[in-house]
């Protein structure tokens, strides 16, 4: 059995032909797994089942009330809040294939998901995860966080019940404070990182990006009075020092910051003051008294999605969503951000899209394929505009803004709803000397077009600047002479024909 579990490992199809072998197999494995057998066949069993669980078809013996508890209560997963026992390294083995398999019957099974929901096993899963002494070992809590992400994303009464009594919110963050080592230093400040500080490891990293994930399906909707401002004025600080950390690789690195970026993107605006509220450290960005450090941060993340030129609607819209909400809120973070995307022109010879600036690169995305890509980039430049059409059109051409303006109803010109502070937008001396000749459709100077006359002789100019046209009997245009040549031709043929 064990050769056979290795040499089918990596096996994700089956043939319809089988299906009915499977499901007797399915059904044998969980009578095996319910009698007292040893660790080591239970583990066999559990990692034979982990394959067929791969198969949505075969899962109606697993996916019951039974089968689901059982497989519950060989992952150590405790019934309600009760006591999790000691375990030995040869349970948590068992436990690992036990969640792993939970993880696949309640992703491919709509009844095993209705069944955890009667059993309860979002309570216990929190147990197991909140139990006191040392915390278990890496994959039992990886792949409890993982079912606990599953359960969230599929079931409704889950995110609620883990949103409210079951206080997920809470016990993913002290999680994470934890496996990051923060160190709080002031109220929604933690220490910042150590300059040569080594990357977090692998496996903290995995633990972190699914906690970061359940987190994000808790704070899909709005606020509530349990969950406090606090609470997820917590969570954007350690979002805050997430974003200063990196991981083992650079793609790791990459897929950290961008779950840590999905989450900050459900937080209140309110809670985002608490990026740019720690102290100014020396030679880090800042404006004003304001630590722009991690606005730096996603302002590079954006523009290295934005390179990328794939999957822009799952990759790019969360971050352009965060710093547009914190630009629109926060008048420093708008002034920072501004200067770097939107500098005072000087060169306008070029049309705004052309060019390799994160200007260009954005107006480029406002006339994107996806609704939701233009959108979020347009909105993104406009509260850089502080909403002024005027302002948004000098830096994009009215062509790039026509869907915005459309969507807005701002095509005569105007503002947006939003009040701004007064600050002078000022323009280069450049820019005033080549505004009268921008074309304000493409927003560049055009080179002027060749004037078709200027190598003509006067006598050229006289019978060339009218000519006579008519319509040949293809229905193309000629010069008339030339079209009534081919009349006259025809005819001919056809008399001589006849």
């Amino acid at each position: 059995m064990t050769f056979l579990v290795l040499q089918n490992s990596r096996t994700f199809t089956f043939e319809q032909k089988d299906e009915d072998k499977r499901v007797r197999l399915c059904q044998g494995l969980l009578k095996v797994l319910g009698s007292p057998v040893g660790s080591s066949c239970q583990r066999t069993c559990l990692e034979t089942l982990r394959i067929m669980s791969r198969d949505k078809r075969v899962l109606a013996p697993v996916g019951t009330r039974e089968g689901v508890q059982l497989l519950a209560r060989l992952a150590a997963l405790p019934e309600g809040e009760g006591e999790i026992l000691a375990e030995t390294g040869e349970d948590e083995r068992v436990a690992v294939e036990a969640l792993k398999c939970l993880c696949n019957v309640v992703f491919n099974s709509a009844a095993a998901q209705e069944a955890c929901a009667d059993v309860g096993l979002a309570t216990g899963l929190c147990a197991r995860l909140r139990s006191p002494g040392p915390p278990p070992v890496h994959e039992v809590q990886l792949f409890c966080l993982r079912l606990l992400f599953l359960l969230s994303a599929l079931r409704s009464d889950a995110r609620a019940s883990l949103r409210g009594e079951l206080r997920a919110l809470g016990l993913l963050a002290d999680m994470l404070e934890r496996a990051l080592h923060v160190r709080w230093v002031g109220p929604y400040e933690a220490a910042a990182p150590e300059p040569k500080a080594p990357p977090i490891s692998m496996e903290t990293t995995d633990r972190t990006m699914e906690a970061l994930k359940a987190l994000f399906n808790l704070t899909l909707s709005e606020p509530t009075v349990e969950d406090g401002g606090h609470q997820l004025s917590l969570l954007s600080a350690i979002m805050r020092h997430l974003l200063l950390l990196s991981a083992p690789t650079e793609d790791k690195t990459e897929e950290l910051h961008s779950h840590t970026v999905n989450l900050l993107s459900n937080m209140p605006v309110s809670c985002l003051d608490v990026l740019i509220s720690t102290p100014v450290r020396g030679g880090l960005p800042q404006y004003g008294d304001k630590n722009m450090e991690v606005v730096q941060v996603l302002l590079d993340f954006m523009e290295k999605r934005i390179d990328r030129g794939t999957s822009y609607k799952e990759g790019l819209t969360p971050v352009l969503s965060v710093l547009t909400e914190g630009s629109r809120h926060h008048r420093e973070i708008r002034r920072y951000i501004k200067a770097q995307v939107l500098p005072p022109l000087k060169d306008v010879t070029n049309r705004p899209e052309v060019g390799s600036t994160i200007r260009n690169k954005l107006v480029r995305l406002m006339t994107h394929v996806d609704m939701g890509v233009k959108q979020s980039a347009a909105e993104f430049l406009f509260v850089l505009c502080k909403e002024s059409v005027d302002n948004l059109l000098k830096y994009t051409g009215y062509g790039n803004a026509a869907g915005l303006l459309v969507a807005r109803g701002l095509l005569a010109g105007g503002h947006g709803e939003t009040e701004y502070s007064e600050d002078e937008d000022s323009d280069t001396e450049e820019y005033k000397e080549a505004k009268p000749y921008i074309n304000p459709i493409t927003g560049h100077i055009e080179e002027p077009l060749p004037n078709p006359m200027e190598e003509m002789t006067e006598e050229q100019k006289i019978h060339q600047l009218i000519r006579p046209m008519g319509v040949k009997r293809d229905g193309t245009l000629a010069p008339l002479e030339a079209a009534v040549n081919q009349c006259e031709v025809e005819d001919s043929c056809s008399s001589d024909s006849d």
